[in-house]
């Protein structure tokens, strides 16, 4: 793939940012689970695992993973959020806390100004937009949240919507940022978020149905990029799980990485 020349200054953000990124992904660890199919392993850092059953109220699941997060953690501020982590799941796991109420939780949200952005799709089942197929030849171009413009819960998963799992081989473009699996250059894979903001520590992790992991063709690589990317490519929908937890449900065989023009 073609990179385009970027300044000194830039150049020197991207390594500084990569590096920070390099290494809280060696702090936090890989996970490989192997795809039932049979086809390519899914690759998750530990951080994402461990949000993923926090945020899913898994807290047996979450404590060991953050407890492993956390004794590698020299970062004070890191350790503070990981902590407070910890501290919720096992007060939830000592007093045997029954599941939130779905409907409660979200009434409680709006009360409090979490309500989703208005830039956000409607995922609600019975109002979301159903994606439409498009035809032989044609991109299909969408933001990684219209995408995933579903509710969907990693803890107690659901069937996708069918108009979902249509999109299986279509052609896909869409944008955000890359987490990188551990490779801070010659970057074959990468998982491709809405935002850095909620991958690094500084929020929740993003949605698993926001996520979508990127493979480069093989014998390719490109370099890590720390602003947001336009990725094009064929679009795998599978429910991939390890030990019965869905870990990813979009992969994208990418034909073309670059920065996004704006």
């Amino acid at each position: 793939m073609n990179m385009q020349r970027i300044s000194l200054h830039k150049l020197l953000l991207i390594v500084v940012i990569a590096s920070c990124l390099l290494v809280l992904i060696r702090v936090h660890g890989n996970v490989r689970a192997a795809d039932p199919a049979g086809g390519r392993p899914a690759v998750v850092p530990a951080q994402v695992r461990a949000n993923l059953a926090f945020n899913a109220q898994q807290y047996d699941r979450a404590l060991p993973l953050l407890q492993a997060l956390l004794s590698e953690q020299t970062d004070p501020a890191r350790r503070a959020s990981i902590e407070e982590q910890i501290r919720v799941c096992q007060r939830n796991l000592s007093t045997a806390a029954p599941p939130v109420d779905s409907t409660a939780a979200e009434n409680s949200d709006l009360l409090v100004g979490n309500a989703p952005s208005n830039n956000d799709p409607v995922t609600d089942s019975k109002h979301r937009v159903p994606h439409p197929v498009p035809k032989a030849g044609e991109v299909l171009a969408l933001d990684i949240k219209e995408l995933g413009n579903f509710e969907y819960d990693p803890a107690h998963p659901a069937a996708l919507p069918d108009d979902v799992k249509r999109l299986n081989g279509v052609k896909l473009r869409t944008h955000g940022f890359m987490v990188s699996m551990g490779q801070a250059e010659d970057v074959t894979e990468f998982a491709l978020v809405p935002s850095l903001f909620q991958c690094c520590g500084f929020g929740s992790a993003p949605q698993i149905q926001h996520t979508i992991f990127v493979h480069c063709p093989k014998g390719k690589a490109i370099s890590y990029y720390a602003d947001e990317v336009s990725v094009e490519g064929t679009l795998s929908v599978q429910e991939k799980k390890d030990d019965g937890f869905v870990i990813s449900l979009f992969e994208l065989e990418t034909s073309s990485v670059k920065p996004t023009i704006k």
